[in-house]
């Protein structure tokens, strides 16, 4: 999906002109990939803009700083109360926010010790992930050939742009060969997770996905299903998943913020069960896509409403 410019970016703290948000190209980010960010999603309700999970996002974003030893400037009250007005600003929902925490320009080596903090803040419009068509409708992935990142050489519990560099060939490799999406073992040969969503098999009415130890990203859209999934009755284990029950499993499908809940067809040219979404999927589906549409009540707390009603005419020129 080509990434349509709006008119503002937060950056440290003031709001600056799409064009200007540039960075030097000594920049530590630049060159070893020194970043942790977010994917948020802002619906469109009824009643305006509501930003999905914004405080859990954020507490992640600080939690991957922290972890990579990079200390955030701002607190979580500041970054949420940031996006929220970002939003505003430009006046574009449904819409997703990609906050940025970085080394910038002012160490030439490895040792970012030198280098300041940079937090920018985007948003943009932002449509369907995985397929094309009704949500109910399943891809086609594969398993990749390359392995997730393993325990004690990158912490995969931190959403870190470098950590993407290994999602980028599991997806490249992916579509190369003529499918959506690849899901990832981990060292051991245990499924983990795919280029950029975590994932879920249904066996005998029961819902199973890897826990954080198999090189998992804990997601926040993951944690939802956990929750909803309590709410229906479908009994949840997080259990090591082997490669070969994702070809006998009853559903599977994959989660996270901008996949939401995407079914999945078939793996390695074999069908899921029939080939056709599974009743566990659907009723998910239905639960997760009336509360993030607002038709359902947000009976879990998960939106922060933005008090705005004016939205942009156009998109903007740069």
């Amino acid at each position: 999906m080509a990434l349509q410019p709006t008119e503002s970016i937060w950056h440290n703290g003031k709001l600056i002109p799409w064009k200007d948000a540039t960075l030097h190209v000594m920049s530590h980010v630049v060159n070893y990939g020194s970043s942790v960010f977010e994917g948020i999603r802002c619906y469109a309700h009824p009643d305006g803009p509501a930003i999905f999970r914004l405080q859990e996002h954020m507490q992640r974003l600080s939690d991957s700083a922290k972890i990579y030893r990079i200390e955030v400037p701002y607190s979580l009250e500041q970054l949420c109360d940031s996006a929220a007005e970002l939003v505003a600003t430009n006046g574009i929902w449904p819409c997703y926010l990609r906050p940025v925490v970085m080394r910038g320009y002012g160490e030439a080596g490895v040792n970012p010790g030198n280098s300041p903090i940079e937090v920018y803040m985007v948003n943009y419009p932002w449509g369907k992930y995985l397929g094309h068509g009704d949500v109910s409708e399943g891809v086609d992935v594969c398993v990749s050939s390359w392995t997730r990142i393993a325990p004690n050489t990158m912490p995969a519990m931190s959403k870190a742009g470098a950590n993407y560099m290994n999602s980028q060939l599991i997806k490249m490799e992916a579509i190369a060969n003529g499918y959506v999406e690849g899901i990832a073992l981990d060292v051991n040969g245990y499924v983990s997770e795919a280029s950029g969503a975590n994932i879920f098999v249904v066996r005998q009415g029961k819902l199973l996905t890897p826990p954080l130890g198999n090189s998992v990203l804990p997601g926040i859209t993951r944690d939802a299903i956990l929750a909803l999934a309590e709410d229906i009755g479908v009994p949840v284990v997080e259990q090591v998943i082997p490669r070969e029950m994702l070809y006998i499993a009853d559903e599977v499908f994959f989660c996270g913020t901008a996949s939401e809940i995407t079914p999945i067809r078939s793996i390695d040219k074999i069908k899921v069960s029939n080939g056709v979404t599974g009743r566990i999927t659907l009723a998910l589906q239905r639960e997760f896509f009336g509360i993030v549409g607002g038709t359902m009540a947000d009976r879990h707390h998960w939106f922060t409403k933005v008090p705005v009603k004016t939205r942009a005419k156009q998109p903007v020129a740069v």
